[in-house]
Parts: C-alpha cells; structure tokens; sequence
C-alpha cells in the first residue's frame, strides 16, 4: 500500500475509513495526518520483518486496528493526544517524578488504590506504574508476569471498569499510568496457547514450536539462562502440542513468535486496547527476547529493535498519548539503541530504564569508590535529545550485577572479582558489610548472582534498627537518601520504590506463602503499613523523631526541590566530571533553556572538602546550593558531609532559591 495510492476512492481507504466508525471529521482528519506521516517509515519496517507477506495486506489490517482503536478513544483521552501531540516530550518534564507499586501489594484491590491518590500526590507523583493488573495464570505466575487475557484485571483486584475509572482518576490528577505489556511470552494458559495444544496450527504457529530437540539443541548451544536454578534450560517439552516449546523464563511462559505477522497484528491490538482503557506508558517487557537468531544469544537482535520501531508508528496512529517504555536490562553497551541510539537515530521506545545507574550507586555505596561508576557512566553514548531514562535504585525485581568488563579494568577492577564482591556484600557475607540482602539465583560458571532485598536491608537500616544503633541507623538514612537524591537528579523520571519513602524492611513473611516460598524476591515487596503512613500524616511530622517520619519528610523535600528546577528537565546534555577524590561522583546538566546543574555527591563515611574549582569546570560563576542537606559553600571550598550531596545552580541565570529542609527530615 504506497501512500499515493489511498486515494479517496481507494477501496483500501474506504474500508479503513469504515473502522474509524462514528469518529468525528476533525478525529478522521487527524488520523490520516497521522498516517501520512509516519506509514511510510512504518512500512519499510515491516519490509524487513516480514518480506514474504503481502505488504499491502499487512498494513491494511493494521491500520484497521489502528482505526477500530480510534474510534473507541473517549473524550478525555482524545484530549490527552491533542495535548501531547503539542509537547511530545512531556516526560522529559523536571515535574515528573514517579512511584512504582504492586496493585495488591499498595490497596489490595484496584479501587484501593484509588483510596491512596493522596500520598502519591503528597509526594508529586506524576507517573505511576502499577505491577500485577492484568489476569495472570493461577498459582506460580512470576509476580504476574504469566499474562493469560491482556484485556482483563486480576480478578481479586477487581473488574477492567475499575481499572478505566482508577486511569481517569489519576489523569484528573495529572499522574500517568504505566502498565507492564508482556511482550515477549504468553501463560500457557492463554487462550492463544490453549487454541494451539486443541490443534490449531493458526494458533501454534504463535509460538516457537519444535517436533525434536535438534533446532533446541542447536539454540542452547549459545543460550545462556536465565534463572538457571528455577527454571534450567529454554525449552519445555508439552504433550498436548507434541513439541518443545521456546519458555526462555519459566515452562509456563510460552515466547511469542515474531516471525509471524499475526503475533505482531495481535500485541498491536493488545496496545491499542490499553491505550484506550488510559494507559498512558507501556512498559515492553523482556522486549529484548523477542527476536531469536541460532548461533546467538537471542537477546538485543536487530529485529527487536525494528519490532520496537514498529510498534511506537502504529501506537502514535492510533493513542499519540501513549509512550513505550524497554524494559531491557542488558549490558550498558546494548542498552541506549533501545532510545533509538543506533548509527542513524531512530524513533524506538521513549523511555528506558537506567540500569547502569542503579548497578553504579549500589557499587559505590559499598566500595565507597566512584571510580567504576565514572568510567561506566561517561561511557555511555549520549541520550537522544526526545528520549530519556526512567531512573531508580530499587526495582520489583532481583538486582543483577552489570558490571562490564571493560570499564573495571579502566577503573583498576577485575569485572568478575568485583560482581563476587557486590554480591557477597549485600548479602551481609563481606567483612564490614552494611547490608542485610539475600541471594536470588546464581550462575557460577558466569560469575552471575543476583540480589534481593528492600533499599532500607541493603544500605543497613534493618540491622541498625535490629542492633537499636542510633548512629547506624543515621548512617543509613544518609546512604538511603544519598541513593535517592542521584536518582532524582542524575537523569530521567525518577521512581520511589512503594515503601522506600519509610524506609520499609525486608518481609520474610514470603516464607510462609507457598505462592511466593521459592522466590526471594517476594522480601522486597511487602505490603504498604496504611495504618503507619496515617500515623505520620496526623503527627504532622512535627516532632520527626521516627526513622518513618524523617525519610518521608525529605522524600517530599526531594520531590519539591526537584520539580522547583527546572534544568533537571531532560533533552540537554548530562556529563560526568572526573575530580581527585575517588568517594565523589560528579554530573553536570546542561539544558538548552534552563541552564546549567551540577552535583556532588559524596560516597565516603567521612566529610569531604573540594575546591570550589570543581563548580567552575561547569561555569558556575555564582554558584548557590539548593537542597539544603548540609553541603557548605564557601569562596574556597565545597564541605559534603558523609554520604551527603550537593545540588548546584548558578544564581546569575536563574530564579531558583534554596530550599530549607525540614527540621524532620534532618539525620
């Protein structure tokens, strides 16, 4: 289908236009814009993913979904895209600040959750990506990563009606939500897969479906696994199909086939229904596994991308609201083409998680060095001017240690010795360490052991608070928020982990759930204490005396200071600077309107003293703190206190001011 040939009296048009239903002129008129625009890149995509389709055939039925999707956008959400059509960098906002949630886990069901809008708004939440929504398989279902109907809720959150209205609700808030799109597999409970082991060759033909072990055979040669005590191997044999089935994660999470068109056609639709419920971030899980190539890794192949690609045209056709997210946690070196950042950049997912952050802050909290975290961050390629990180410190998931080889040896580090060391450490089995983690699953023969537990057990607030240590709980408030402060000012939308903001500890209480007993990483997903977080909000936060109360207060002190500045907006240049002393870690932000940003931030368990030449390498002239967390300026020197930071501005060319912190929040 060439664009020149959709003519008026196209019978291609025509039919199109019949799925765009009861769509209004001006909603047609802006739909075919949309088409024009961004079809043509569109399809040579689709040229390379599926050159032995019938190309005119293919567009057309994805452009009916597109349509059918259109035609179904309510008035708020149609509004939405007006909006966003305007600023299509919208997330790159230094007012966006996130929280990430279990739905049972925050309000046990999802009209709960709508009963706790207001401590995301207390805390300037504007993004809000909610785990656990859609109907998973019953039983073992990876924390709900199983997904058997797209469409549908959870049945003990509650009904798709209550997720639309919590959707609304957020929105009147001005907090978009995100969703987990699991794109690389089905449950194979999916009615796709049933559809398949009933003899549906349509249906099997979804999925990577082998006779023999021989093609398997030949793939494991150079698979590696992915939960290799869990879940060994990548293949799982099933008597009604006959055949070994592609399960890179679990034997109950059957991989998608996208070599078939049908797979591609049908997650469309999946997004496109999403959308319209008013989901406004798609996070692509496991994007990366979506292509397979023998003689790989099956991970980061070139066709991934292309699929990512092709989703994001179709996605803005249909919702241009809507923003992809990868969840690719791959090596630093695969990680930014997932922006876009190939030879030629290219329009891909809009949000990516920062990984390599999260890996490097945990380094340095333990090694109190900064070294490896300089050379793997200046490392990275730069960020695509209309794209941007999702930054955070902790996660749902288990962390794995990603430390590139490369960059340790830069740093004075052996890659796989320190991996040993990052493990060992947050596992509380190092001399002198902090930490109170747990091991999730581990790989010897690839040094691969990854690491579970809430940020309060790893940076030592479970044991300060075990051991009643006054000054070991303040040193572990200081490393929480040291933590905390990079992430809301290094770059991207920063994410508050549900529980971070008190400072909740492990729950060993997953023992006893035979759902959750083999999976470690159920210690890090305890329930929100609604009767706790009340407490602080009735107090006041007038006394601050609770370890709960003083990381809340300077929670929202960091939100407020954040969203107060608006050179943290993304879409300008982040630079790592390299400076003497080996326990700070230095990052200046230049944005084209807002100016210049800079920060300390000091790893060590002693005050440091730089030279307040450091602020003018980045050409502040007048520099002025602003987060008031007891870093000193004076005409020779900047004072950081042990695991303190600075947050930089230049008072010649701005309007903002430093913000007191609240006498609770001190440490």
């Amino acid at each position: 289908m060439s664009l020149e040939n959709m003519n008026p009296d196209s019978a291609q048009r025509s039919r199109i236009d019949q799925a765009l239903g009861s769509a209004s002129v001006d909603q047609r008129r802006l739909f075919w814009a949309r088409v024009d625009r961004l079809l043509p890149a569109a399809a040579g995509l689709l040229e390379v993913l599926y050159p032995t389709c019938d190309q005119d055939q293919l567009i057309e039925r994805l452009l009916v979904e597109v349509a059918n999707a259109v035609s179904l956008r309510r008035p708020g959400l149609l509004d939405l895209d007006a909006a966003r059509s305007v600023d299509g960098n919208w997330f790159q906002s230094n007012e966006m600040v996130g929280y990430v949630a279990y739905a049972e886990r925050f309000g046990a069901t999802i009209d709960g959750v709508r009963t706790h809008l207001d401590h995301l708004s207390d805390f300037g939440v504007s993004y809000l990506h909610l785990m656990h929504v859609l109907r998973a398989r019953p039983g073992a279902n990876d924390g709900g990563y199983a997904v058997v109907d797209y469409g549908d809720v959870e049945p003990a959150l509650g009904t798709r009606h209550d997720l639309v209205a919590l959707a609304d609700d957020l929105r009147a808030r001005g907090i978009s939500l995100c969703l987990d799109l699991v794109l690389n597999h089905t449950a194979r409970e999916h009615p796709w897969a049933q559809a398949a082991r009933a003899g549906s060759g349509k249906h099997r033909n979804y999925y990577m479906v082998f006779p023999d072990r021989t093609i398997p055979d030949a793939y494991e040669a150079t698979l590696p696994e992915v939960f290799p005590e869990m879940a060994p191997g990548n293949f799982t044999f099933d008597e009604e199909l006959d055949g070994w089935v592609w399960t890179t994660f679990h034997h109950y999470q059957w991989d998608l086939n996208y070599t078939n068109p049908d797979v591609f056609t049908e997650m469309l639709g999946v997004m496109l229904d999403l959308a319209n419920i008013g989901v406004d971030v798609m996070r692509l899980d496991a994007v990366a596994f979506t292509w397979k190539r023998r003689g790989t890794n099956c991970q980061n192949q070139a066709e991934a991308h292309l699929i990512a690609q092709a989703f994001r045209a179709f996605v803005a056709m249909g919702a241009p609201a809507v923003v992809l997210k990868a969840e690719a946690i791959v090596a630093p070196g695969d990680l930014l083409p997932y922006l876009g950042a190939h030879r030629n950049q290219r329009r891909e997912c809009q949000l990516a998680y920062h990984n390599q952050l999260m890996v490097m802050l945990w380094s340095c909290l333990a090694s109190r060095d900064t070294a490896l975290a300089i050379e793997s961050l200046a490392g990275l390629p730069p960020t695509p001017a209309d794209a941007g990180w999702v930054s955070y410190l902790r996660c749902h998931d288990d962390i794995g240690w990603a430390v590139d080889d490369d960059a340790a040896a830069r740093a004075g580090l052996n890659g796989p010795a320190h991996r040993r060391f990052l493990a060992a450490f947050y596992r509380g089995e190092f001399p002198g360490s902090f930490a109170d983690g747990v091991a999730f699953s581990s790989n010897p023969d690839a040094d691969d052991e990854r690491t579970c537990g809430t940020a309060a057990a790893l940076v030592g607030l479970d044991a300060a608070r075990r051991d009643c240590d006054p000054a070991a709980i303040d040193a572990a408030i200081a490393r929480l928020l040291l933590g905390y402060a990079v992430v809301f000012s290094f770059s991207g939308i920063p994410l508050i982990y549900m529980g971070d903001e008190l400072g909740l500890g492990n729950d060993r209480g997953y023992l006893d759930d035979e759902r959750h007993a083999d999976d470690s990483r159920w210690i890090h997903r305890p329930p929100m204490p609604w009767q706790l977080v009340e407490s602080i909000d009735a107090a006041g936060d007038v006394d601050g005396g609770s370890i709960e109360s003083r990381l809340s207060a300077a929670m929202r002190h960091l939100s407020n200071v954040r969203r107060a500045t608006p050179p943290l907006s993304d879409g300008g240049e982040v630079r790592v600077h390299r400076l003497a002393v080996r326990s700070v870690l230095a990052w200046e932000r230049r944005h084209p309107a807002h100016g210049t940003f800079f920060a300390l931030a000091n790893f060590a368990d002693e005050p440091v003293s730089l030279p307040i030449e450091v602020l003018r390498a980045a050409s502040l002239e007048q520099p002025i703190e602003i987060l008031q967390w007891g870093a000193r300026l004076s005409s020779a020197t900047v004072e950081l206190p042990a695991n303190g930071i600075g947050w930089f501005v230049d008072q010649a060319d701005t309007t903002i001011q430093p913000h007191p912190t609240p006498s609770s929040a001190n440490a």
